[in-house]
């Protein structure tokens, strides 16, 4: 807007020089300020268009499902080839869930590009998250498992087959190492086939990964006994045929279970998506339409019959029913719905008739919020895969050293061709890098998917591993361990009426939920209300508002004393009703207090429990307010917190987070996720309590859909579970390669004899991953102990 406003005001000072606007203002000279006008004009087209161009340009992100990534090291993959494309500022694979979270700038780069790398990579590209029928997912990986499952039995047997022919007293017509080639080629063929293509891809793309590695075991057991029929360097006591197909079916085996197991693994996100209805009937022109929810448009009416679940996000604005939100809140009483009421997609309508004005649909519903923070959360990683991740960079380098090493050493010790090449084959296909990719996703997936059934949405990785460090947890009071919906109990005025009269006209135009409470004192004894103006607020002192030509302030003593308004004739009954947990609200009128008003909040059910409980747990516990020393004395007395910190402002509350963190405390903030915003984010870990529907799907990063304090415990149990399984996991994932890579590279055949058949380290290298996916998914049945009867 500079550029003409400048030219503009040029032209005016001309005139204003020249003498009196109102006689001069037709000799403004029109030519050049029209010209000045219309190059601002398109000067601020230019950058508005620039302006626009830059907020387009900011970051994308989605969600791409892919399938057929078995390791580590092809999650590794996938992150390089997508971060190396144009506009692409990072790429996360969950290799439990099978998903790839990419951030990039859409003017760059887009899911076309997406999905040429990853099937350049030799993984099936389903599509972008939330974007495809599931249907064919499902398709594809029940295709998939079939495959494998086939290609396990065909070699298995076919292999054992051949273990037989060996040990039988038989003549054969010709000699049984070409009946073992013949038998043995195109079975061979067809099961490692896929190991051979993957690893072909990964080497064309410069990754070394597990089908690599695999693929060379395999390869060396097959050549070399296609080298000892012929005796082409080796003699036919080099005879693996059988070994390879068994190598080959055993690695199709593992892949099969894995996949079987990783599928149950999401099985939580895919209940809640199951949630989402899929049609609606809407009201246009006075005529029912039953669309796809795809076409329905915000504004849109929409009738929903008994028995249906509720589309979209709304609004009532015809008829009354109950509604069961069950399955977003976990309250198993139905809430009775009247015009006005909110409503939330998913829940249902069970005996009448209701007209909703539709709100927030799909995604930006209160249901898709939770998908989407689910879906990212399973999507994220703790700092604690970083070890994972490292420890994979060097894997399988490392382990094809290790095999070499052995094979020259073993071949120079013992001098026997055919030990070293079996002790070659061995290390090849028992290291497993997939067990160390598996055990951090899977358990996060599991874990967050369990939360989400439980009604307790945990943001990310990084959340869960902090909450294994916590040694305070701060609660706010209002709304968090009280019930948030105070009552007045006390009034102590010469003139009940004309008090509640004065302090609910005001309070009326607060929203505040001891004002709430004055109204609705005032609207149970039909006290009407008075118009006021000038109204005003003291952040956490009060409110004032001018009402029948007298100013009147609602508040506590600093607001009365900044006013210079006395409160020592009413200091002891203030004090009396704190001491009983009351907050004492003091109303004046012309500089004069006429009285106190005295308000409950009733202290939740499971407050006090949920609060010993954590105690158990060795946590220090506080309590923050703004409420006065007395009043949250009373308060915290009541549900065994020894720790006050009273009469802090709602915008002071993240500064004495800080203060705390500053003493070395890990803290957990439990407050409502709305007024508690700052000291939420604040806190190592904000625990946002909300009431189901109404919750901030945004604000913390443990999100309550009860507001039930034991579910705060249960959180913090759940997250501390799933590191311990994490930590459990990787233990077994390096504990297997620490302990079998040396035993397949014959470290203990010099001292005890004991060697590892080839057969044997291909099963227990299968075997390995679905031992991690098995310990995650037993987190399916986890119950926190928060959630029991008697916590």
């Amino acid at each position: 807007m500079g550029p003409w406003i400048s030219s503009v005001d040029r032209h005016l000072r001309k005139v204003e020089a020249a003498g009196s606007k109102g006689v001069y203002i037709m000799k403004i000279p029109l030519g050049p300020l029209i010209f000045s006008l219309i190059r601002g004009i398109i000067n601020n087209l230019i950058m508005s268009k620039l302006y626009l161009g830059e907020i387009m340009a900011k970051e994308t992100k989605t969600s791409l499902k892919i399938t057929g990534m078995t390791c580590a090291s092809c999650a590794a993959a996938v992150e390089k080839s997508l971060s190396g494309l144009e506009g692409v500022s990072s790429a996360q694979v969950n290799l439990g869930n099978e998903t790839v979270a990419v951030n990039y700038d859409s003017k760059k780069s887009g899911t076309s590009d997406f999905k040429v790398t990853i099937e350049e990579l030799g993984y099936n590209y389903i599509g972008e998250e939330g974007q495809f029928d599931s249907s064919k997912e499902d398709e594809v990986k029940a295709q998939d498992m079939k495959a494998k499952l086939n290609r396990f039995l065909i070699g298995f047997f076919v292999g054992l087959a051949l273990m037989v022919l060996m040990y039988l007293p038989v003549t054969y017509p010709i000699e049984l190492t070409f009946i073992m080639l013949i038998v043995s080629t195109p079975v061979f063929i067809y099961v490692s086939q896929p190991i051979f293509s993957a690893a072909f891809r990964s080497l064309k793309n410069r990754n070394l990964n597990m089908d690599v590695m695999y693929s060379m075991g395999i390869g060396v057991a097959y050549v070399s006994s296609v080298m000892g029929t012929f005796e082409i360097v080796l003699t036919r006591d080099f005879m693996f045929y059988e070994t390879a197909l068994m190598l080959a079916s055993f690695l199709m085996l593992g892949r099969f279970l894995e996949a079987r197991a990783k599928g149950k693994t999401s099985q939580a996100i895919k209940t809640l998506i199951g949630l989402q209805v899929k049609t609606a009937i809407v009201i246009r022109n006075s005529q029912e339409l039953n669309l796809p929810i795809e076409e329905v448009i915000v504004g849109d009416i929409i009738l929903v019959k008994p028995g249906q679940n509720i589309p979209v996000d709304g609004i009532v604005i015809e008829g009354q029913s109950y509604v069961d939100e069950s399955m977003i809140s976990g309250e198993p009483v139905p809430i009775h719905k009247v015009p006005g009421d909110n409503v939330v997609g998913a829940t249902i309508n069970q005996n009448s008739i209701l007209k909703i004005e539709a709100r927030k649909i799909g995604k930006d519903a209160v249901l898709g919020q939770i998908i989407r923070m689910v879906e990212e959360a399973q999507g994220s990683k703790p700092p604690v895969q970083q070890l994972a991740d490292v420890a994979v960079t060097y894997f399988i380098p490392v382990v094809l050293i290790i095999a070499i090493v052995s094979f020259g050493a073993w071949y120079l010790i013992d001098g026997v061709l055919l030990d070293a090449l079996t002790v070659l084959i061995s290390v090849l296909v028992i290291a497993c890098p997939c067990a160390l990719g598996l055990a951090t996703p899977t358990a996060i997936t599991v874990g967050i998917g369990r939360g989400a059934e439980l009604g307790i949405l945990i943001r990310n990785g990084e959340t869960l591993e902090v909450s294994g460090r916590l040694d305070t947890i701060l609660f706010d009071k209002t709304g968090t361990i009280t019930r948030g919906k105070p009552e007045v109990t006390d009034i102590l005025a010469n003139d009940e009426t004309s008090i509640l009269q004065i302090a609910a006209s005001v309070e009326n135009n607060s929203q505040h939920p001891l004002g709430q409470a004055i109204v609705r004192a005032a609207s149970v004894r039909n006290i009407p209300l008075k118009v006021v103006t000038n109204f005003d607020t003291f952040g956490g002192k009060g409110i004032g508002a001018s009402i029948d030509g007298a100013l009147a302030l609602i508040g506590s003593r600093t607001l009365m004393q900044e006013n210079e308004i006395s409160t020592e004739e009413y200091d002891t009954q203030m004090s009396e009703l704190e001491n009983q947990g009351k907050t004492a609200i003091l109303v004046a009128s012309n500089g004069v207090i006429i009285g106190i008003i005295a308000i409950a909040d009733e202290v939740k059910e499971n407050s006090a429990k949920a609060i010993a409980s954590l105690k158990k747990m060795g946590l220090e516990i506080a309590m923050i307010t703004g409420d006065n020393p007395r009043t949250a004395k009373a308060i915290a007395a009541k549900v065994g917190i020894s720790r006050i910190l009273a009469g802090v402002l709602p915008q002071d509350k993240a500064a004495e987070v800080k203060k705390l963190q500053s003493q070395g405390k890990t803290i957990a903030f439990i407050g409502d996720g709305i007024n508690d915003a700052p000291a939420l984010a604040q806190a190592d870990v904000g625990i946002a309590i909300g009431s189901g529907t109404d919750v901030a799907i945004e604000s913390g990063d443990i999100v309550l859909m009860k507001s039930d304090l034991k579910d705060a415990v249960a959180g913090i149990q759940l997250s501390q579970k799933v590191m311990s399984r994490i930590k459990q996991n990787l233990f077994w994932a390096f504990a297997y390669n620490t302990a079998l890579i040396p035993l397949a590279a014959g470290l203990l055949t010099p001292f005890f004899g004991i060697t590892f058949e080839p057969e044997f380290a291909g099963l227990a290298m299968a075997m390995s991953s679905v031992t991690v996916i098995s310990l995650s998914l037993a987190l399916k049945n986890y119950y926190p102990p928060a959630l029991a009867k008697d916590i």
